[in-house]
């Protein structure tokens, strides 16, 4: 069945199915909401953050530890970022690279060159060597302003451009003193003597809201990554949906524990706190051990959330005051059905904003029913740009009908999501901004789709909806992989075996069987400190959960799990290991249906299993 994968039977509990009419009035307010923004409109995040200190001046903008920033201070901050960039030579239109942990500076960098009419490059502060390298030049970077904690990445980095490195001190993460000698200026001293007053608006002020504001890196789980762009227009128009979607007020209180460098914290959390006027309490990483005492500590209202995170916080160990907290809502993406129905269970009736989308998308979904475990809601096809085409996983392509043509999905089948390509003057929904790079950008693009001319975004991602339009993440393409005539979804594998007794992570990817079609499931497993791998619980919990097909016939127990910077789990270089006992140090094991366990590997069990050895 090329049009179908494994889908795995959700928890019992389930919300009500709310009135298509009802749902379908919550997303036209956020359509209204999206177009308060027009393309030509000749206003820019700073703009907004101007209009937002005159009128919130005294309002606490952002914490961290025990410091906190008002509107105000945190515009004037920008201010003598812009006032000192600007005497350094930096102008309306160039891109300066921002590489610093989250703490405070980020914001004040960051603004202070949106008041200059610059682009922002924000840069991943784990990389070094060639996907550091790469960064800096595939965005062409003039300047960069760099955290004095990121010094050792561009250390490690010889073969990088030859740009100005302004160094922003850090006192928590003091550099080697060789390392400081790479920066062209210690730059903190200059920004602190610079005016606070306001910066002049005459630079920026023919900049367009549609025009680049910020370049996102898509985290990927393999090769280069690609620099998204992201317009004034979209970043403000963020704020202005979720503003509505959460109802936030200036009492509200966000929490970014998410990496700045990404399109979660950077674009959701910063634009629509902006909007309304509330708070931001910045973490510099996300901890499980304080995550909770933070929340209390701060009244935090509203979190941006993915899987994994909820993940870890739900296998950490239950506490009495669990239920003990000022969280009102959540928002993000990841959160399978499962673990959205612990999470409640668990930590009380949170209002939870499940979406799908990715940075560079051109279309989302949400749900804003709070209806468990779905990523979103189509009530009226008529209203939206996006679409739901069939694609075969085992030919890797899309089926066509009679006039070439794509086919759509009808309720129950898996597909690829994808969006029309909106471009109108007085239009910013629907636009695809694409990448730095142009060959990057038509790769996203799908033409002649249903009538010739037409363009569509490709999210490279499977979904699947009911027949109450509900929508349900399946997995990416590629991941999804096909096994005894049978397609898997590694996401739902994962998900279900997910709350195995003392598992820290699960990966779950196919690999290469020589003399089979498709591939066999193999699941990685990362067990909590203190926690043995149980092979027999292990084996009953696939039999309770998974049909036979999908259960993985290899487990690989891993001391230490290979994450992106957001968490996603690394799987290209574990695809290619395979089950080859060679390439890595970590126990095997195999599956045993006879003895209803699985076992360590060895020539003998993988006979029993009917496997050659691995090529």
């Amino acid at each position: 069945m090329s049009d179908s994968a494994v889908v795995l039977n959700p928890p019992a509990a389930r919300s009500k199915v709310v009135p298509r009419e009802e749902t379908q009035a919550r997303l036209d307010a956020r359509s209204r909401a999206a177009n308060l923004i027009k393309p030509a409109d000749r206003h820019t995040l700073a703009d907004r953050l101007e209009e937002q200190a005159a009128r919130f001046g005294d309002r606490d903008f952002l914490i961290y530890g025990g410091r906190r920033f008002s509107y105000a201070e945190v515009d004037a901050r920008a201010n003598q970022v812009a006032h000192a960039l600007h005497a350094r030579g930096l102008r309306c239109g160039d891109v300066c690279a921002l590489a610093m942990e989250n703490r405070p500076e980020f914001f004040f960098y960051w603004f202070g060159l949106a008041k200059l009419g610059v682009v922002v490059a924000v840069i991943n502060t784990q990389v070094s060597g060639r996907p550091l390298a790469h960064a800096l030049e595939s965005t062409r970077a003039r300047a960069v302003v760099l955290g004095e904690e990121c010094l050792e990445n561009f250390a490690l980095t010889p073969e990088r451009p030859a740009q100005p490195l302004y160094l922003v001190a850090d006192a928590e993460k003091p550099a080697a003193a060789e390392h400081r000698a790479l920066a062209s200026a210690d730059f903190t001293a200059e920004v602190e003597a610079a005016a606070r007053s306001a910066f002049p608006r005459d630079g920026r002020a023919e900049v367009r809201a549609e025009e680049p504001m910020l370049l996102i890196f898509t985290s990927g789980t393999t090769g280069l990554p690609k620099a998204a762009r992201y317009s004034h227009m979209r970043w403000m128009s963020s704020g202005d949906v979720m503003h509505v979607t959460l109802e936030v007020t200036p009492d509200d209180v966000f929490y970014c524990c998410l990496p700045l460098y990404h399109g979660a914290a950077a674009t959701s959390v910063t634009s629509t706190a902006l909007k309304a006027g509330s708070s931001i309490v910045v973490r510099r990483k996300f901890s499980t051990r304080e995550f909770w005492t933070d929340v209390r500590a701060n009244g935090i209202t509203i979190f941006q959330y993915i899987g994994e995170i909820c993940r870890y916080l739900l296998n950490a160990p239950a506490q009495a005051n669990d239920r003990d907290h000022s969280l009102r809502a959540m928002l993000g993406a990841g959160l399978t059905a499962e673990t959205w129905a612990r999470w409640l269970e668990r930590f009380g009736p949170i209002q939870i904003f499940e979406g799908w989308g990715s940075t560079e998308a051109n279309t989302a979904l949400i749900n804003v029913d709070n209806y468990v475990g779905s990523c979103g809601r189509v009530p009226d096809w008529n209203k939206t740009n996006f679409r739901l085409v069939r694609y075969d996983v085992e030919t890797e392509s899309h089926p066509r009908d009679e006039q070439g043509r794509y086919i759509l999905c009808q309720p129950g089948e898996v597909g690829e999501g994808i969006a029309f390509i909106v471009n109108h003057p007085e239009v910013g929904g629907g636009r695809f901004e694409g990448y730095t790079s142009e060959e990057a950008t038509e790769k996203k693009i799908l033409r002649n789709v249903f009538t010739e001319g037409d363009a569509y975004w490709s999210s490279g991602d499977l979904l699947r909806y009911d027949d109450d339009g509900y929508f349900y993440f399946v997995d990416r393409i590629g991941d999804t992989f096909r096994w005894k005539s049978e397609n898997v979804s590694t996401a739902e594998v994962a998900d279900a075996l997910s709350d195995f007794v003392g598992v820290e992570l699960i990966n779950i990817y196919g690999v290469r069987v020589p003399g089979h079609e498709g591939r066999a499931g193999m699941a990685a497993v990362v067990m909590q400190p203190g926690h043995a791998f149980d092979p027999k619980a292990f084996y009953a919990l696939t039999e309770a959960r998974l049909p036979r097909y999908a259960a993985p016939q290899f487990v690989r127990v891993s001391s230490a799990a290979d994450l992106t910077s957001t968490f996603k789990l690394r799987k290209v270089d574990l695809q290619r290991q395979g089950y080859d006992p060679r390439a890595f140090d970590d126990p095997l094991y195999v599956r045993d249906e006879a003895g209803a366990t699985y076992v360590p590997y060895s020539a003998e069990a993988l006979k029993c299993a009917g496997l050659p050895p691995f090529a």
